[in-house]
């Protein structure tokens, strides 16, 4: 998971400044690098490194970001080595100059390397499957363009659309992407199947429409623009720096699954995502499952609904709520931190889960207390969790869950482990309940899921990804093989492994 924006300002402007308020908005969705890459007329200038947006770019680098358009992009590693080589937005000179910025996950990415060098020419210098994207984009743009006099004069809004076309002929998988070719104006554009979210606003300064495309519609009321829209399954978008505007669908039978754990955990709560409020959904799975603990247990006996802060909080007022019962805040959370889900390495993982949260002992001595996490990976966040609140006096310790168990991986963009290392791998809800040593245990169903994530009226979203639930992989093509593959990858061994390696590399 990673995220990602673009800004075409009016020619006067520099976006730089702007660019980065936006990264920090969407710092949530990628902790390990970042970087901005923006553009005059005829030259570019970037900055890209490991770290946190604060850290990665000071006043010296600030003051080099140069032009009235640019990319940025935080990242969360899900292929790849993690080094700062891989961080974003990617830059190829072939042709006119082309930058990338990816939040998603190619599953062929393989493939495009081997047809990259065979049919294209084209040698990548990464293992990244969005550098590879960026250069079966940019192989595309050259083959619309190919024998045609004229130079970037010649390029045309039709010359971009065929390429993207054929980019998702080839690519397979989760990809929504800014680009920008110096010079000339910004593409955004979204996979077939919109599994990664995307969206636009726009800004009107002196007659200029200014533009901008993020992952999140929060993005847009941060940094004073009007929200627009949803960039649609399939469809590219072109904003040029002469102001003029275009987009079109390029793909004959784009369909609109999008992942559902963008609404369970990842995407901010005041963010709307395929006009759908994430806040709206989260009150929902609250109250679905207060309905499930209502009918499976109506003596419940619970004397406070409690949430993991923050990603709980939202399904634990409104559960709260529905069941009559008090919300109270029992764990305090140092905000210096970042979040564990995201960390690479167990280790770090489970050093971080005591650093981050504290209890508050009155709201636990001698009660029955219900917590309420987003969701259960692999379990040891949640068995520390019920440790504390036994610390602090529970008497007893339920734990829900907003999301369904865990069972499958995730190959869209979101680095979950591998199969034996989810905690509902092969285990029963009670061997679960046992496992992270809570007193009662329950999941949201996924039907109940599903409903909470979408909405009535007119709205034409039909289907979800929900493949880490039920392991059903909306592109097709995923086989035990490749699954096998990126397990291994995955793993916290291998982490530590890669981990390891950096660190002999940096001595």
């Amino acid at each position: 998971m990673c995220g990602i924006i673009g800004i075409l300002g009016n020619p006067d402007s520099q976006v730089a400044g702007c660019i980065y308020d936006g990264m920090i908005v969407l710092q949530h969705r990628g902790q390990d690098a970042a970087g901005i890459v923006t553009s005059d007329s005829d030259n570019i200038s970037h900055r890209r490194a490991n770290g946190l947006v604060r850290d990665v770019f000071r006043s010296k680098h600030m003051s080099k970001l140069i032009g009235s358009m640019g990319i940025g992009h935080v990242r969360y590693p899900t292929a790849g080595s993690g080094s700062a080589s891989e961080a974003q937005p990617f830059y190829t000179n072939t042709p006119f100059g082309v930058s990338l910025a990816h939040n998603g996950n190619l599953n062929n990415t393989t493939d495009i390397i081997n047809s990259l060098l065979e049919y294209d020419h084209r040698r990548i210098n990464t293992s990244s499957d969005s550098e590879a994207l960026l250069n079966l984009f940019s192989a595309e743009i050259q083959r619309s363009v190919n024998g045609r006099p004229g130079g970037m004069e010649a390029l045309t809004e039709d010359d971009i659309f065929r390429a993207v076309e054929r980019t998702h002929l080839r690519a397979e998988g989760s990809y929504s992407v800014v680009t920008m070719i110096t010079g000339w104006g910004l593409v955004a554009f979204r996979d077939p199947n919109g599994i990664r979210p995307l969206f636009m606003g726009k800004n009107e300064v002196d007659g200029f429409t200014e533009r901008l495309f993020a992952s999140e519609s929060v993005t847009c009321s941060a940094l004073g623009f009007e929200t627009d829209r949803d960039v649609s399954p399939g469809e590219a978008v072109i904003a040029k720096m002469d102001g003029s505007f275009s987009s079109k669908v390029c793909h004959a039978e784009p369909v609109h699954t999008p992942c559902i754990f963008e609404h369970v955990y990842f995407a901010r709560p005041d963010s709307a995502i395929d006009g759908i409020s994430v806040h709206g959904a989260r009150l929902r799975m609250g109250a679905a499952l207060a309905r499930r603990v209502l009918k499976e247990r109506p003596e419940h006996g619970i004397d406070a609904v409690i949430p993991v802060p923050d990603s709980g909080r939202i399904a634990a007022m409104e559960m709260a709520s529905e069941m009559g019962v008090p919300f109270r805040e029992g764990f305090v959370k140092n905000r210096y931190i970042g979040r564990t889900f995201i960390m690479p390495g167990q280790s770090i993982r489970k050093d971080s889960v005591k650093k981050k949260l504290n209890t508050i002992e009155e709201e636990f001595s001698g009660k029955t207390v219900m917590i309420v996490d987003d969701s259960i990976v692999r379990g040891n966040t949640s068995q520390r969790i019920v440790e504390m609140a036994k610390e602090a006096g529970a008497k007893q310790v339920y734990f829900a869950s907003s999301a369904p168990p865990i069972i499958h991986p995730n190959v869209y963009g979101i680095d979950m482990p591998a199969r034996d290392e989810y905690v509902a791998h092969d285990r029963t809800i009670d061997e679960i309940r046992e496992a992270i040593g809570a007193d009662w245990l329950i999941y949201q169903e996924l039907p109940d899921l599903i409903e909470a994530c979408l909405m009535t009226g007119d709205h034409n979203l039909v289907n979800f990804d929900c493949s880490c639930f039920n392991g059903v992989y909306v592109t097709g093509g995923i086989t035990e093989e490749y699954l096998a593959r990126i397990e291994g990858a995955r793993s916290d061994a291998a982490k530590r492994e890669s981990s390891a390696e950096h660190a002999d590399a940096a001595e």
